[in-house]
């Protein structure tokens, strides 16, 4: 390790690791107490501990810069390739287009390459002009221009300036404030090497001299107006969203803020198994709704996972619950949450999908409903993985051709 290099702690999920009193300084556990306890569960030096630290990831993966000198890597319990292939189909990636990136090394190099792509698209989109749009705008001027706003101007005759309303040009819109965010984040991280800090900096240059950088979260990236104009900004939208989504919690040192890289691997598992699902070729008939919003009761409401449901009927067919855990069986309350789910959706079929087969895996009757766990598992190769999981899923359900 060079001298500028910080020293890197690799924890893998939910595996407990060890460290002598004087090789984690005081400032850093109360770094990860008080900013990083749904990331990383920590114990400092007591005699429970044998007078060691202790350090455990709760099932996130990626990077946190915790000082210049000490980082926090997060490893995935699963292949790191799957976890690529996983954010592929969460994110619309589209990786065909970006060769090599299921290649990585680390998280931490995928997330640069990414970063560059990023860079370079909107450098190029940059070269070509970035959108623009008319926006309306209100605004007293020395002036006429566009409409003049009759009314106050006549109950004010006196005054210099006059009240217009007009519309503008402008490229300060959502769809290039979203791509000046995301590299001003990206800037920021302490992710990048200067073999790819230079061309993030010059895009977010290329943008600020046009563009107001107003914070906007990874909802914003989704369900956007598309069309001729500004087709080309759908995948930088779709990287984008990925980098906001996986921004964790901040902290500052100092002068200096950190900026880590997060991802919550329950919540990539559930939206990967919901874009798979939605790319596959489901017998005719049947559509994939994710995160459907349902009311249990009037202070009980929560979002389904996934609903399979009939196209010709409205009929929810079958209602599915991702569980990111590798129990040896599913819990109570899993079961009695999906079947709550079943029968709020009128539908007497409920799953609940893990990422590793179970030591005794479920198919009971919950009253009307049948409650079956089935796997989808990340261990090996994920197509494969998931036709099986398929298969089992639309077997014993009618399907109506």
């Amino acid at each position: 390790m060079s001298p500028n290099q910080p020293r890197v702690i690799t924890l893998t999920e939910y595996e407990p690791v060890h460290f002598a009193p004087e090789e984690i300084p005081a400032e850093v556990g109360k770094i990860l107490l008080r900013h990083y306890p749904n990331q990383v569960d920590i114990e400092f030096p007591t005699p429970k501990t044998e007078g060691r630290w202790q350090l455990r990831s709760l099932g996130w993966i990626g990077h946190i810069p915790l000082t210049p000198d000490l980082h926090l890597a997060l490893l995935p319990k699963v292949p790191l390739e799957n976890v690529f292939s996983m954010l592929e189909y969460a994110y619309r990636l589209k990786f065909d287009l970006l060769p090599g990136l299921v290649h990585c090394q680390s998280l931490a190099e995928f997330y640069e390459r990414l970063a560059h792509v990023l860079a370079l698209r909107v450098l190029d989109r940059g070269r070509k002009g970035f959108y623009r749009a008319y926006l309306a705008q209100a605004e007293h001027l020395p002036y006429v221009r566009g409409r003049l706003d009759v009314q106050p101007a006549a109950q004010r005759p006196g005054q210099v300036k006059l009240p217009c309303q007009y519309e503008e040009h402008t490229a300060d819109i959502a769809d290039n404030q979203i791509l000046a965010w995301t590299l001003y984040y990206i800037a920021h991280s302490g992710m990048c090497t200067e073999r790819v800090l230079p061309a993030v900096r010059q895009a977010y240059r290329t943008l600020q001299n046009l563009v107001t950088a107003v914070p906007h979260g990874p909802q914003a990236c989704i369900d956007r107006p598309y069309h001729r104009l500004n087709e080309d900004y759908r995948p930088l939208h779709a990287l984008c969203r990925f980098f906001l989504d996986q921004s964790g919690p901040t902290h500052q040192l100092g002068d200096q803020t950190m900026l880590p890289f997060l991802v919550d691997m329950a919540s990539l598992y559930e939206l990967f198994v919901a874009e798979w699902l939605k790319a596959q070729l489901l017998p005719a008939g049947l559509t994939v709704t994710a995160q459907e919003p349902v009311e249990i009761s009037q202070d009980h409401r929560y979002h389904i996972d996934l609903v399979l449901s009939d196209n010709a009927t409205g009929a929810t067919r079958c209602v599915l619950d991702t569980k990111y855990k590798a129990p040896d069986k599913p819990s109570n309350d899993d079961i009695n949450q999906v079947a709550a789910y079943a029968t709020v959706k009128a539908c007497n079929e409920a799953i609940l999908i893990y990422p590793a087969s179970l030591v005794k895996p479920l198919a009971a009757k919950v009253g009307d409903i049948r409650v079956r766990s089935l796997t989808f598992s990340l261990a090996g190769d994920l197509e494969q993985a998931g036709q099986t999981f398929l298969q089992a899923l639309l077997q014993p359900m009618p399907v109506n051709h």
